[in-house]
């Protein structure tokens, strides 16, 4: 009875409209991602969301720094760089009084 169950997708297992990418977000998305990242991470999280966002950053320039780099992709890891230190000094226990700002 169930003789004919699964053959039908044997010759086609993806069809090319509905493919999706094998590996992961593009470039753009993870632009957008590590940009938001960062952003979030100067007000929560720091210390987490701003290697977030250089790691977002740094696959969406392609893993290198040759070539073209797309504007978000630079921005997000500079801003999770800035945000990475800025939570790094404040875990170390550095205060206004003190003389670091």
């Amino acid at each position: 009875m169930m003789a004919s169950f699964g053959h039908g997708t044997r010759r086609h297992p993806r069809s090319r409209g509905r493919t999706w990418s094998r590996t992961g977000p593009d470039r753009a998305t993870l632009g957008i991602i590590g940009v938001i990242c960062a952003v979030a991470g100067f007000f929560v999280l720091g210390i987490i969301l701003g290697p977030a966002a250089i790691v977002c950053g740094w696959l969406a320039m392609g893993r290198g720094w040759a070539g073209p780099r797309p504007a978000t992709a630079v921005v997000a890891l500079v801003l999770g760089a800035i945000d990475t230190l800025l939570a790094l000094i404040w875990l170390a226990g550095a205060t206004p009084g003190y003389g670091v700002f």
